[in-house]
C-alpha cells in the first residue's frame, strides 16, 4: 500500500453469507443455541472474517513496538528511559513476560525497534526506527505528522510480512517508558474525555506523581491542540511511535483479512486510532482483556469492542492478547470439531418439535 487512504480503502465488510452459514452450524451443534456465549460469537466472526464457514488459527504472531517518549522529561514514569532498550534486549532473550506466554501459547515474537531512544544492535530486532523517540509533547508536537503516517504505514507494512510469512493471527503488543502518558493524551482527544478520567498509574507512579501526571497532560493537550477529527494530527502532536506503529499493524491485518487481537491500554489507544483512520477495521479487532489502567475501559467503549478476559492485568507487551488466543482458536475448533445434533444421533430442538 502507498498511503493511508489506500491501505483504509482496502479494508473490506465481513462476509455475511459465511457468518451466516457459521451461525447456522452452532445452531445445530449439541448445546442450547448460544450456551458457549463469546466463543460462539468469536468464531462467526472469524467466519466473516476468513470468508469460511469453519475458520481455522494457523501460525500465531505477536507484534511487540519498542519506542521511546520524551514526555518522561515532566517525571510521568516511575522508570528512566533507558528501561525501553532494556526490555527490548530482555525480549531478545527471552526472559520477559510476553516471551514466556508466547512460548506457552505456541506464538511466535516479532520485536520492533520503530522509535527506541537507544540504537538498538541486534540481528533479532526488526530495526523500522523512525526517529529516536518522541519530542517532549509538553512543549511542542510530539512528532511531525509525516513521521506519524510513516509509523502507521510501517506498522501496515510489519504485519503484511508477518502474514505473507505465514501468520493467521496477529496479537498486539508494545514497549516504551512513557506510553500510558501518551495513550491517555489519545482516548481523552478522540474520546472527547477529560484526562483526569483517563488517566493511570502507569509504571506505579504515586499520587504526587499522579498529580503531576495528570497536570503535564493537560497542559500538553492545550500548547497542542489536537483535532479531535484528524487521528493523524492527534498521534503527530500527542501519540507515540509505537502507538502509531500499532494502528498501522491492525489496519494492515484488516486489509488482509486476519484476525488482529488487541491487548491492554496502550494497544487499545493504537485501535482507537486505527478506528477513526479506516471504521471498518472495526471488524477484525478481537479485544482481549480489559487492562487495569482507567483509559482502557474508554477506548473499548469507543470503538464498540467487549473484551474477553478480566484479570486485572496492565503490564501490556501483548501479554493478554497472547493469553487469549488459546480462547480465539478454541472456537474455531468448537464450531469445526463438536458434532452436531444430527451427527450424534441425539434429539435437538427441531426433533423435540416434531415429536410432540
Amino acid at each position: 500500500m502507498s498511503d493511508l487512504t489506500e491501505l483504509a480503502a482496502a479494508i473490506g465488510d465481513l462476509d455475511a453469507e459465511a457468518m451466516s452459514a457459521a451461525q447456522t452450524r452452532q445452531d445445530q451443534l449439541t448445546k442450547p443455541a448460544g450456551s458457549l456465549g463469546v466463543l460462539e460469537q468469536i468464531s462467526i466472526r472469524l467466519a466473516g472474517i476468513e470468508r469460511r464457514t469453519l475458520p481455522e488459527i494457523g501460525d500465531k504472531v505477536v507484534v511487540v513496538m519498542a519506542a521511546d517518549h520524551g514526555i518522561v522529561e515532566e517525571g510521568t514514569s516511575a522508570f528512566p528511559s533507558e528501561v525501553t532498550a532494556q526490555m527490548v534486549y530482555n525480549f531478545v532473550r527471552g526472559g520477559a513476560a510476553i516471551n514466556v506466554l508466547a512460548r506457552h501459547q505456541g506464538v511466535r515474537v516479532i520485536v520492533v525497534d520503530i522509535g527506541v531512544k537507544e540504537n538498538i544492535d541486534c540481528e533479532n530486532v526488526l530495526v523500522r526506527k523512525i526517529r529516536q523517540g518522541t519530542a517532549n509533547m509538553a512543549k511542542g508536537p510530539a512528532m511531525s505528522r509525516d513521521e506519524a503516517e510513516r509509523a502507521v504505514m510501517t506498522g501496515a507494512e510489519i504485519a503484511g510480512e508477518a502474514i505473507d510469512a505465514g501468520a493467521s493471527i496477529i496479537a498486539t503488543g508494545e514497549m516504551g517508558i512513557g506510553n500510558t502518558s501518551a495513550s491517555s493524551a489519545i482516548i481523552s482527544v478522540l474520546g472527547g474525555l477529560p484526562i483526569e478520567s483517563v488517566v493511570g498509574r502507569g509504571t506505579g507512579i504515586d499520587d504526587d506523581g499522579l498529580d503531576n501526571k495528570v497536570r503535564v497532560l493537560n497542559e500538553a493537550v492545550r500548547i497542542n491542540r489536537p483535532d479531535k477529527e484528524d487521528a493523524i494530527d492527534v498521534l503527530a502532536k500527542v501519540g507515540g511511535l509505537e502507538i502509531a506503529g500499532l494502528a498501522g499493524v491492525i489496519l494492515g491485518c484488516a486489509a488482509r483479512r486476519v484476525p488482529v487481537v488487541i491487548d491492554g491500554f496502550i494497544s487499545a489507544a493504537a485501535a482507537l486510532v486505527a478506528s477513526k483512520l479506516a471504521p471498518k477495521s472495526v471488524h477484525y479487532m478481537i479485544a482481549s482483556h480489559l487492562s487495569a489502567e482507567p483509559g482502557a475501559r474508554h477506548a473499548l467503549a469507543e470503538i464498540g469492542l467487549t473484551p474477553i478476559l478480566h484479570m486485572d492485568m496492565r503490564l501490556g507487551e501483548g501479554t493478554g492478547a497472547v493469553l487469549a488466543m488459546n480462547i480465539i482458536e478454541a472456537s474455531t475448533k468448537i464450531l469445526k470439531e463438536m458434532a452436531t445434533f444430527a451427527e450424534a444421533g441425539v434429539a435437538g430442538v427441531e426433533t423435540v418439535a416434531e415429536t410432540t
